[in-house]
């Protein structure tokens, strides 16, 4: 089957350990299923596989990919949740939690095995393309919004970095669910984009909110943390889920977090149940991910080169 995957790490250049052909095809062993992908969607964590982050070098070669919709083995359209082994589900007993395409091969390819509890049925309102985009990125935004920061309708929330996939996700959810959005970015456009989105606000970086928000999600890291800290409200909850900028902080601001008694929260994607909860949520409210655009799975390296220079807004599909 054709497939994109990392031959090899580059820390500096991700993309020369990337290759594009053909690896066999995935057997699926007892509690598991094979999924005919129709959609799957880049994401950082891609970049991140090619630089050898997370992934041992005997693992070679990996499929890349966490996110897919497609048809199973009985021609049910189908969502794939990526965490595999969270739940002790069609793996060893005592296996650590893992994304496709860190112990197991991706989704990046014209097949991919995964226990049959990771599947849902995907709602027939949701095209292939726009339930691919789910389960990672938009996952992330909804259980750092509604379980993490747990806020309400009507709390103010700042998203840091408008335009990546999470950032994106938090605004469009956000809206949806009667919270007042507010984001960062230092493109105009990008912040242009954003109010149209349904944001309330949208800032330069470090430039002042006009009111101190109840939650900031975070997923820029060193370049954007004191601007976070200091955009809560006395007893806000900062939720952070990644550090794309680093994670090196010169000036942690740990005053501002006891004296104004601020929650400092990690979140890492979602559980089965919250891929749920998302599918109904996006069904009931008509919410459609943001798609930036679609490409042929044989386009991967394209849509990873426009990935590492930022170029997105919303998320990118690749087809198969």
């Amino acid at each position: 089957m054709f497939a994109a995957y990392a031959a090899d790490f580059d820390a500096d250049r991700p993309l020369n350990a990337l290759r594009l052909g053909e690896l066999p095809r995935p057997e699926a062993r007892e509690h598991w299923a094979v999924v005919r992908v129709a959609a799957a969607s880049v994401n950082h964590h891609d970049l991140w596989t090619l630089r050898g982050v997370g992934l041992r070098r005997e693992a070679l070669p990996m499929i890349l990919g966490c996110d897919a919709a497609g048809v199973d083995e009985d021609g049910n359209e189908v969502v794939v949740h990526s965490v595999i082994g969270a739940n002790g589900h069609g793996v060893g007993p005592g296996e650590r939690r893992s994304l496709l395409s860190e112990h197991y091969q991706g989704t990046l390819a014209e097949y991919v095995a995964v226990p049959r509890w990771n599947l849902l049925p995907k709602p027939p309102e949701l095209t292939f393309a726009e339930a691919a985009c789910l389960p990672t990125a938009w996952l992330t935004a909804y259980r750092m919004l509604f379980t993490r920061a747990a806020v309400r309708p009507g709390d103010s929330v700042l998203v840091q970095g408008a335009g990546g996939g999470v950032a994106t996700a938090a605004v469009i959810l956000g809206a949806a669910a009667g919270l007042r959005m507010l984001v960062t970015s230092r493109d105009p456009a990008k912040r242009e984009r954003a109010l149209a989105l349904g944001a309330e606000a949208a800032l330069a970086p470090d430039e002042r909110p006009p009111h101190r928000v109840d939650a900031v999600l975070e997923t820029v890291g060193a370049a954007t943390w004191r601007h976070s800290v200091r955009a809560l409200r006395p007893g806000g909850t900062l939720v952070i889920c990644g550090a794309t900028s680093g994670q090196s902080l010169p000036e942690a601001e740990l005053n501002r977090v006891f004296f104004l008694e601020l929650r400092v929260v990690g979140s890492t994607m979602g559980d089965r149940d919250e891929l749920a909860g998302l599918l109904n949520f996006c069904r009931a409210k008509g919410v459609r991910p943001l798609i930036d655009s679609t490409l042929p799975l044989d386009r991967a390296d394209e849509a990873l080169a426009r990935m590492e220079r930022g170029e997105l807004f919303g998320k990118l599909v690749l087809t198969v």
